[in-house]
């Protein structure tokens, strides 16, 4: 996904600043009058908590107001997607989530928003990979002494994830389910949360997005035993994949997506597309993104709203092989 993520980036940057050679029209309503919300639907400290914040401080510094996180986790990201979906379409409240609402209709019976119908898509800004990492009180440093140490020991580990529904969570049962390990599956409500039991030792296993964990484990705190992807991260360039670890068929990354409440006009969605990828852009935003491993995609409103029924299918049919169930 890699290389193709980068070209549409590279392309997005060259449409946008063809679009600013273009004579400014002037707004009888200038947009944005007053501050704006993201919605996050998971706990602080997570990727798209992290990505929220860069790209809401770069969005304020060029719009001029100010845009917000507000964190709503729970729910696997289902009750602050819901609250999204519900909000004016006036601009003034956007989300900001992992692929987790495109999981989430085929993991629950019932679910607060329709992830075609209730939103308007406004791009993919980033993915970044997702992670198996340990507590370094652990005795293992690679991916077989792991699966042994849990073979030899059936029922008395368990490893954390970023919320049920979340490509590290649906990574971590593909994972059990193939070795067919005695190994439960812990929720928490993001990455953030996730990794801090990690550091307790209570959950000493996490399946867990990389940009929050890039940090820890360069600190010594965690100890990364292989990257959810078929190359290598930047951020960590020297932890194997998971397929050079010898377990292809759990790769997945967590794409940063952007919406806004269905109905949300037109110029205001194209307006904030234009001003995220011209954020990504610029060099500190380019390097801060690289050192947390986030890789920039910035697809268009409309690649992003053909993606989303795909999506969604594939995932179904993802989480119906494994069957992988959602707590109750």
């Amino acid at each position: 996904m890699k290389s193709f993520s980068i070209r549409l980036f590279l392309a997005a940057v060259a449409a946008v600043l063809a679009a600013s050679a273009a004579p400014a029209q002037p707004s009888p309503n200038p947009y944005p009058s007053r501050p704006v919300r993201i919605i996050v639907p998971f706990a602080a400290g997570g990727p798209s908590d992290i990505f929220a914040r860069l790209i809401g401080q770069k969005l304020s510094d060029q719009l001029g107001k100010q845009f917000y996180v507000e964190n709503q986790g729970g729910a696997g990201g289902n009750i602050g997607m819901g609250n999204a979906a519900r909000a004016a379409p006036d601009g003034y409240t956007i989300a900001v989530v992992s692929s987790s609402f495109m999981v989430n209709p085929g993991l629950y019976e019932k679910i607060p928003y329709d992830p075609e119908r209730d939103f308007v898509p406004i791009t993919i800004a980033a993915y970044a990979p997702n992670l198996l990492a340990v507590n370094p009180m652990l005795p293992v440093n690679t991916v077989n002494e792991l699966v042994a140490l849990v073979r030899a020991n059936p029922g008395k580990y368990n490893f954390g994830h970023s919320g049920v529904g979340t490509t590290p969570h649906l990574s971590g049962e593909m994972f059990r389910h193939a070795q067919g390990l005695d190994l439960v599956a812990v929720p928490f409500n993001g990455s953030g949360p996730a990794l801090q039991s990690a550091l307790g030792g209570h959950t000493p296993i996490s399946f867990v997005v990389l940009s929050p964990a890039v940090p820890l484990v360069k600190e010594g705190k965690m100890r990364a035993l292989a990257v959810l992807s078929t190359s290598r991260s930047g951020a960590l360039p020297d932890v194997p994949t998971i397929v050079e670890a010898g377990y292809p068929g759990i790769e997945a990354d967590t794409q940063q997506c952007v919406l806004a409440p269905a109905g949300t006009p037109r110029e205001i969605v194209d307006l904030i597309y234009r001003q995220i990828v011209a954020a990504l852009a610029t060099p500190d935003m380019k390097e801060r993104l690289a050192t947390l491993g986030f890789v920039p995609v910035a697809n268009t409103p409309a690649e992003f709203a053909q993606m989303i029924g795909p999506e969604v299918a594939r995932w179904k049919q993802i989480i119906r092989e494994a069957n992988i169930k959602a707590d109750p």
